[in-house]
C-alpha cells in the first residue's frame, strides 16, 4: 500500500537550513521493523510516522537505527502538515506519543511553536571519554540531564570542535550538547552530538533546547532567548520558559513529497 511521504525543514531559516524531517502517513501503525527499515531508507535523523483517527493525531519517532521516546522537530514537522495539508483551519494540535501529548500552535507570523518538557541539567561529573572525544580547551562546566550539557564561553570554540564520534559514543549519556554566550543577535549557540544512536550531529534540535534554554534564560535572568544551533545548516529558534515544560518557536518549509511502496 503506497503511504504518502513528506519531507520538512523544522526551525529553518530559509532554503537548505533547519532540520530536514521525513513524515510518513500511515492508517495504523505498520509493523515496528517496516517502520525502522523506512526510517534506515529514509536516512534523515528522524522519520516521523503520524496516524490520524478522527480528530486526533498520533506520532512515532525513529532515527535510522532506533525508536526515539520523544523528538522535537520531527513533532514540529509533522505539525505543519497537519495545518498545511490535512486541516488548515486548525490554530493547534495536539499529538499521542509515548512521552505523553505535545501540543503545537501557529502563531500569527506563520512560525510553529511546540510545548515540550523541560530537562534542567545539574553539574555533573563527566565520563573519563567525554572531554577527549570533544577535543578543544578546557570548558566553563559540564552538567547533565539526559544528555551531557558542556559549557564554553566563546561561540567560536562551539564552532570550531571536530569531535572523535567512535570516542563520544563510548560516553555514558544519550547524546552532548555543547553550548556558548551567542554572538550575531543570538543569546547563545549550540550543538548536538549522538553518535550512539547514529546521528553523529544533528541539525537543528528541539529536545536539546528542553535543556539549554533552562540553563540560558537563568543565567541571562530571561524569560525568552534566541538560540542558534551552528550545525552546517543552521537551526533558528526562539525558546519561552514555562515551568515545567518550554516551548520553542520556530519555522517549517516543505521540501518534497511523494509516496513510499512497501
Amino acid at each position: 500500500m503506497p503511504l504518502p511521504v513528506f519531507q520538512v525543514d523544522a526551525f529553518a531559516g530559509g532554503p537548505f537550513s533547519g532540520n530536514p524531517a521525513a513524515i510518513v502517513q500511515v492508517p495504523e501503525w505498520p509493523d515496528i521493523r517496516i517502520m525502522q527499515s523506512i526510517a534506515a531508507e529514509m536516512n534523515q535523523t528522524t522519520t516521523a510516522f503520524l496516524r490520524q483517527q478522527h480528530d486526533r493525531f498520533a506520532l512515532r519517532w525513529f532515527t535510522p537505527t532506533i525508536e526515539e521516546e520523544i523528538c522535537g522537530h520531527a513533532t514540529l514537522a509533522a505539525a505543519w502538515l497537519v495545518f498545511d495539508r490535512i486541516d488548515p483551519e486548525r490554530r493547534d494540535v495536539a499529538f499521542d506519543t509515548r512521552a505523553g501529548p505535545l501540543t503545537v500552535r501557529r502563531l500569527d507570523d506563520g512560525r510553529l511553536e511546540i510545548d515540550f518538557p523541560a530537562r534542567p541539567t545539574e553539574p555533573v561529573t563527566s565520563h573519563p571519554d567525554l572531554l577527549a572525544a570533544l577535543g578543544g580547551p578546557p570548558p566553563v562546566e559540564v552538567r547533565a540531564a539526559r544528555d551531557y550539557l558542556v559549557v564554553y564561553d566563546r561561540p567560536d570554540i562551539v564552532r570550531g570542535l571536530r569531535p572523535d564520534f567512535g570516542r563520544l559514543a563510548r560516553t555514558d549519556r544519550h547524546a552532548t550538547i555543547v553550548t556558548a554566550p551567542g554572538d550575531d543577535g543570538f543569546d547563545c549557540v549550540s550543538r548536538f552530538f549522538a553518535p550512539g544512536h547514529g546521528i553523529s550531529e544533528d541539525h537543528a534540535t528541539g529536545a536539546a533546547h528542553a535543556s539549554i534554554a533552562p540553563y540560558w534564560t537563568e543565567q541571562l535572568g530571561k524569560s525568552s532567548i534566541a538560540a542558534f544551533q551552528a550545525s552546517a545548516r543552521g537551526g533558528f529558534f526562539h525558546c519561552t520558559m514555562r515551568q515545567p515544560r518550554v516551548s520553542f518557536a520556530g519555522a517549517c518549509r516543505l521540501f518534497l513529497e511523494g509516496r513510499i511502496e512497501t
